[in-house]
């Protein structure tokens, strides 16, 4: 019962109290003086009466006139004369005893009963004939009736003003205790919420304060592990002087390009080596030569900058060698950016440096999953002695040596806007489990086929590139979010759908999202929205999409978490439902024990706001064990099950 309801009733109780304690003490009050009345008023009437009738005691009828002229002007229940010789009654005069107008619970509860008189009538000293009157309680019971009344109303007159003033000041006190209750709640949604306001009320300031110091003692201390778990990864996978990625993440992230899945894609890899560099720094200085690979370093990383571009990875494999992986990016766009790059390292010349050679020499190699790193490094080294032979052009691209004609724009953009504008989409579905009990499926993560005109299931790596370069992932995300929820209504089991950032980007697109999830609430909770860490929008922008979704009862998940890691701060505000850890992270992580150095941190930082992890791209049954033994809720991958199709294609529909 909520504190507002035992106030009424408490309000009620104590009215019911006051009145009955106020009505039956003016009641004792007011009967002992009412019957004192009654009995003065039957006596002086009897009085009077005898007196009256000592002239006329022998003439009946003349009694009775005087009887009934009495009667008839009081309130009285009965007058009788009686002889006294015989007892016989010479004259009567009766009424009945009902009183109009007051209930008969409340006659009876009172108890005011007639009160008589009597007188003698004489003549000389002979007493004749006896006077006997009896009042009526009518009129006192019914005044006592109206004052009863009287106080009843005016007493909840004062119920209902001390109600509505004691609820106002209520709800006015409990405005901290709603604040209050909505920092709780923040918290179990992994937010850290200040109360800047306190209250006056002393023991409600006191709680206020308390609760303020918790929170960020908390906050405190989830930022410490953010932190903590920064400088792991820097010191693992990032270059101290450019800040760009390290060899060893580039070799991670290009082997979790090459490994075969239903999401991999084709791409380049470019590879730029400075000329001369030991030369350079013996020529300029090491301080001017380290300007110049910082600057080369931040060439490199605002071409990843760009939205679609954040799949892109920018390294520093040694000395003045840099890699750029570029995933899903096709021949000729990486033709345009090897000339690109060059032109721009050229404008980076500095003063002593030869002017026989250019700056860099590039290489720019194709890949293609299923292959090996050790053939794409192979070809990127032979694409690097070209371009070191050819001065008069600084860079050289190789592509497949097997690569069949590829299909052309046109065709893409045909088959694929036929496609998804008649809904010929398979859906696939992979289980995430948790790690301490992989039969416990947590969710299916929803993937994707599209059907080409010849009817075949095109594998997402295939196309997604095409989407991209089309512009059309506002469109797949919405023909996507349609057939899952199509698929939920016909199959109820949690699923996971990814989105893309230009998505989130767009308002028209979102509010569309909104507005179709805002129709199905009974879906809500089957259905995470993921958003890949590298398409994140600004932190703004982000918490302010992510509470709108959580307003229509859906939830919101982040995936291929792990390579910006400084922005976890950011994500307390976003009331996430888990976190999945970029496979990269997790591959090979029984071999490496600094690998599990970077989890464990990761797992402290999120445990410390109760945020489930989600290890993803999980192959051998060593990386399950170690993630189990280091706290991380559930796991997917190939191990744990690969994609396998729906019952039906959304074409179906």
């Amino acid at each position: 019962m909520t504190l507002r309801k035992q106030l009424f009733l408490a309000i009620c109780l104590f009215l019911l109290v006051a009145f009955s304690g106020s009505f039956f003490a003016s009641l004792e009050s007011s009967r002992e003086q009412t019957l004192s009345q009654l009995r003065a008023h039957a006596q002086d009437a009897a009085t009077a009466l005898g007196l009256s009738l000592t002239a006329q005691v022998d003439d009946l009828a003349m009694m009775e006139l005087m009887v009934s002229s009495i009667f008839d002007s009081g309130y009285f229940s009965s007058i009788r004369v009686i002889r006294l010789k015989d007892q016989q009654t010479l004259v009567e005069r009766s009424t009945p005893t009902k009183i109009d107008g007051v209930p008969d619970w409340f006659v009876n509860l009172v108890n005011l009963r007639p009160e008589g008189g009597d007188a003698l009538v004489m003549r000389g000293w002979e007493q004749l004939a006896r006077v006997e009157v009896l009042s009526n309680p009518q009129f006192a019971l019914a005044k006592l009736w109206d004052s009863t009344l009287g106080s009843l109303i005016w007493l909840l007159l004062c119920g209902l003003l001390s109600a509505v003033i004691g609820g106002w000041m209520l709800r006015r006190q409990f405005r901290p205790l709603d604040s209050m209750v909505r920092q709780a709640e923040a918290i179990s949604k992994r937010e850290f919420l200040s109360l800047p306001n306190l209250p006056r009320t002393p023991e409600l300031k006191r709680v206020v304060l308390a609760m303020n110091q918790m929170v960020e003692k908390l906050k405190a201390l989830f930022i410490e592990e953010a932190a903590r778990s920064e400088k792991l990864r820097a010191e693992s996978y990032l270059d101290s002087l450019t800040g760009l990625a390290n060899r060893r993440l580039l070799d991670e992230q290009l082997a979790d390009h090459l490994r075969v899945c239903e999401q991999s894609r084709d791409g380049h890899l470019l590879m730029l080596r400075i000329n001369d560099l030991n030369g350079l720094n013996q020529r300029l200085g090491g301080q001017r030569t380290d300007a110049l690979i910082s600057a080369a370093g931040e060439l490199l990383r605002r071409l990843t900058q760009l939205p679609e571009r954040r799949t892109w990875l920018a390294a520093r494999n040694r000395g003045g060698e840099f890699s750029l992986l570029t995933p899903g990016l096709d021949a000729d766009s990486a033709a345009r950016l090897a000339a690109d790059v060059s032109i721009s390292l050229e404008n980076l010349r500095l003063t002593g440096a030869s002017d026989c050679m250019p700056v860099a020499h590039l290489g720019v190699v194709a890949y293609r999953p299923g292959e090996s790193i050790g053939n794409v490094l192979l070809r990127l080294d032979q694409a690097l002695t070209e371009s070191r032979q050819r001065p008069e052009r600084p860079w050289v691209y190789l592509g497949h040596h097997d690569t069949a004609p590829n299909h052309s724009q046109h065709d893409w953009r045909t088959w694929i806007d036929d496609a998804l504008t008649e809904g010929k989409m398979q859906l696939y579905f992979q289980p995430v489990v948790q790690c301490a009990d992989t039969r416990q499926v947590l969710h299916h993560k929803v993937l994707a086929r599209l059907l080409d005109p010849q009817g075949e299931a095109i594998a997402a790596g295939h196309f997604l590139p095409w989407i991209e370069r089309l512009g059309w992932s506002e469109r797949f995300d919405l023909a996507m979010l349609e057939a899952t929820l199509d698929e939920l209504v016909v199959n109820r089991r949690p699923l996971a759908l990814s989105l893309y950032g230009s998505t989130l980007r767009d308002p028209v697109q979102w509010r569309t999202i909104l507005d179709l999830l805002d129709s199905l609430p009974e879906l809500a909770p089957l259905l995470t929205l993921e958003i890949d860490e590298r398409q994140l929008p600004s932190p703004e922008e982000l918490q302010r999409l992510s509470h709108s979704l959580l307003n229509t009862g859906y939830r919101i998940g982040l995936q291929h978490f792990g390579g910006r890691f400084s922005q976890i701060g950011n994500l307390t505000q976003l009331g996430l439902a888990y976190l999945k850890i970029d496979g990269a992270y997790i591959r090979a992580i029984d071999e490496q024990p600094d690998k599990r150095l970077f989890i464990d941190a990761i797992f402290r930082a999120t445990h410390s706001i109760d945020l489930p992890l989600i290890a993803e791209r999980v192959e051998t049954q060593g990386e399950l064990e170690i993630i189990r033994e280091l706290g991380v809720f559930g796991a997917m991958g190939r191990l744990i099950g690969s994609p396998e199709p729906g019952s039906r294609s959304t074409s179906d529909h």
